[in-house]
């Protein structure tokens, strides 16, 4: 694929009488797909697919147009050959781009990571091996994702990763499950095997009489999952320079030192440790980390090149919507079998869903607990609890609410497969938090 993808590069990004840069944006996959119904296979299909973005500039001109392509050298480059010819046409007839930002200096990027992931016979027999005689629904993804960029003055980018994300339910009756998901580059069976014990045996809690709980403040457990969750909320409009500039972002209180978030608490966007490529669609290339918040201080923005040209700022390689594709939160130093008895009597919350602002400017969020969620009391869960719906602000819950953090985070890979499969991803610890507001 790496030297198919250069053979197109040199053909399609020579340099172009009339033009000021020619460039060309990659993408591939080479996908499994499984799902599982009462921990058998349902459905099973192997995706591959391949598009390319030819872009032609003039100038604060600039036309663009993507196309698919078939694998075959010969026919693909003829195919974007002719994208560029008719894109020159019109690139008179383009009207001028205030905002357009290309990069000055040549930066050379490759990663090429190879994961050890199971074959679908392997991930099936796990399955029927381990989760024989439970309800397992589940959704399987896994394969090798390839983005990459070129352009008329040399410059190569290439990005290869092999990954997977199983996520998978064990089901008891009604609207009784457990919510589990096992994600990274290398597969495990072990682990796979002890993820689904260890939700066999919470799924033996949910027979339990559950607890109703009257709207109010109480003290809660987030599991890493579930603070995956509110940080993919918070990705919305909290961290980009232009929402910041224009004062529409989910952070801006914390900026203006109007709201205190917690020393306990630091986000980076962690480009190096995360799966998502260190470069974007027009070849500015990104640092390994950006500060986002660091001790509970805001730190810098994500910045795309069209806000850097905007605002008079440098770009850190930010793509144009300007949320983080790699936001990691720094774990703390509970240990994660002593979490139970760190939030002693209080809420276990497994999972969130259906999360939106209620009120952005305060950084306010809602949502739903999901699936296995419990009461606990003196370190001992003791009942389920049924669905409800909370409403607080982040800024407070990780501000002065924040008891504490588990010391292991966990990647939590997108799992949207529109189109193709993401490489955005969110690596998060479990946290302790004080006073969260359930509302019904």
């Amino acid at each position: 694929m790496h030297s198919y993808f250069l053979q197109l590069a040199a053909a399609v990004c020579a340099p172009l009488t009339g033009t000021d840069r020619v460039t060309l944006y990659f993408s591939a996959e080479a996908s499994d797909f499984i799902r599982f119904n009462h921990a058998q296979v349902r459905q099973a299909t192997h995706v591959e697919q391949r598009y390319g973005t030819v872009s032609v500039v003039s100038g604060l001109k600039r036309a663009s147009s993507s196309i698919s392509l078939g694998g075959d050298l010969e026919a693909d480059t003829a195919a974007l050959l002719a994208e560029r010819a008719a894109l020159l046409e019109q690139l008179p007839l383009v009207p001028d781009d205030a905002y357009l930002l290309l990069p000055d200096v040549v930066m050379n990027t490759e990663r090429s990571a190879s994961g050890s992931l199971p074959t679908p016979q392997q991930l099936m027999d796990a399955v029927a091996e381990h989760a024989a005689g439970s309800d397992l629904v589940g959704f399987y993804a896994g394969g090798s994702v390839v983005q990459a960029f070129a352009d008329s003055r040399g410059q190569r980018n290439w990005h290869s990763v092999e990954s997977f994300l199983f996520d998978w339910c064990l089901y008891r009756e009604k609207d009784q499950a457990v919510k589990c998901s096992y994600a990274g580059t290398t597969w495990s069976s072990a682990e796979f095997a002890r993820r689904v014990a260890e939700a066999r045996a919470r799924i033996q809690l949910l027979a339990l009489p559950p607890k109703t709980l009257a709207p109010g403040a109480y003290r809660v457990y987030f599991s890493p999952v579930a603070v995956a969750e509110l940080l993919g909320t918070l990705s919305w409009g909290g961290f980009g320079l232009k929402d910041l500039q224009t004062g529409t972002s989910s952070l801006l209180l914390a900026h203006q030192g109007k709201a205190r978030l917690s020393p306990l608490l630091s986000l980076t966007e962690a480009t190096a440790e995360g799966i998502a490529p260190r470069f974007q669609a027009d070849g500015f290339t990104k640092p390994d980390a950006v500060a986002l918040v660091r001790a509970g201080q805001m730190a810098a923005s994500l910045t795309s090149p069209r806000s850097a040209k905007e605002y008079g700022q440098p770009t850190n390689g930010s793509h144009g919507g300007e949320s983080p594709e790699s936001l990691a939160m720094a774990p703390g130093s509970l240990p994660e079998a002593e979490v139970l008895q760190a939030l002693g009597t209080g809420v276990y919350i497994g999972n969130l869903h259906y999360l939106n602002y209620s009120d952005r400017q305060a950084c306010r969020m809602t949502g739903m607990t999901r699936f296995a969620c419990f009461w606990v009391e003196d370190g001992q869960i003791v009942a389920p609890i049924p669905v409800m719906r909370f409403d607080d602000s982040f800024l407070r819950m990780f501000g002065p609410g924040l008891v504490a953090l588990t010391d292991h985070a966990e990647l939590v890979p997108a799992d949207s497969t529109y189109g193709a499969r993401q490489l955005q991803s969110i690596t998060a610890p479990g946290a302790i938090v004080e006073g969260f507001a359930l509302t019904l």
